[in-house]
């Protein structure tokens, strides 16, 4: 089995503080600097005083931000922040057939467009029946508890899609929705009702539509991301 991995030359600073959700005070080697922070999210249950941060250098050496803010460690572990890197390892994981029902897909179309103002994350064909399936990919970093949930914010856009992978079911496709886990100290996945009700509704109501929940946990370490096998079990 192809392992799905994403190597990186992680930086070791110090965090100080996240602001404006794309900004990051830091100090790398005693000296100020701001990063790029990946992730419109709360980050909520993933930032602690004084903690360790790992960065990158950007790719693109116009950019004004000159790192990118990819983990932090926590008193459990360290959290993948970067929400970028989903999509990435999920394209690689269906272009493999990573996990045993996307077997018999063997196109993949990711952004692909449903209409005018919708897209969604994969859409997998299967080339000779030309069945399909529908992906929608979220990243997961909120803890409390044992517990990985989601959101850790209120998302519109996020409920607009449980509803758009509803109505693909009832045309007759069959869809998943995958949380992708970066963070290894969790036992269990569950919609945040209290953050946000509606999406916890929402998708205890997919579960009945027949769309597929697929809680997965992502390794992340000191020299990178590593897509396990490992699915988490769903609490209602």
């Amino acid at each position: 089995m192809q392992e799905i991995v994403i190597t990186k030359n992680f930086i070791k600073a110090k965090m100080l503080k996240r602001y404006k959700r794309f900004f990051a005070d830091l100090t790398l080697n005693g000296e100020p600097i701001t990063a790029h922070v990946p992730n419109t999210g709360s980050l909520k249950s993933c930032l602690f005083p004084e903690q360790l941060a790992f960065i990158t250098p950007a790719e693109n050496p116009e950019r004004k931000l000159k790192f990118t803010l990819e983990a932090l460690e926590t008193p459990t572990g360290i959290v993948g922040v970067n929400t970028q890197i989903p999509n990435q390892m999920v394209k690689m994981a269906v272009e493999a057939r990573f996990l045993a029902h996307w077997k018999n897909y063997d196109l993949v179309k990711p952004e692909f467009k449903l209409n005018a103002e919708t897209r969604i994350d994969f859409m997998l064909e299967n080339s000779v029946t030309h069945k399909r399936h529908f992906i929608e990919v979220k990243n997961v970093s909120l803890k409390e508890n044992e517990m990985a949930l989601f959101p850790d914010a209120e998302t519109t856009r996020g409920q607009k899609h449980l509803k758009e992978l509803m109505s693909l079911t009832e045309q007759g496709h069959s869809c998943e929705i995958l949380f992708f886990i970066q963070r290894q100290d969790v036992s269990g996945f569950a919609a945040a009702k209290e953050i946000d009700p509606e999406y916890a509704r929402l998708l205890s109501e997919a579960n009945s539509h027949q769309v597929k929940i697929t809680p997965i946990i992502c390794e992340v370490s000191k020299h990178g991301y590593k897509l396990t096998h490992k699915l988490l079990p769903i609490h209602w």
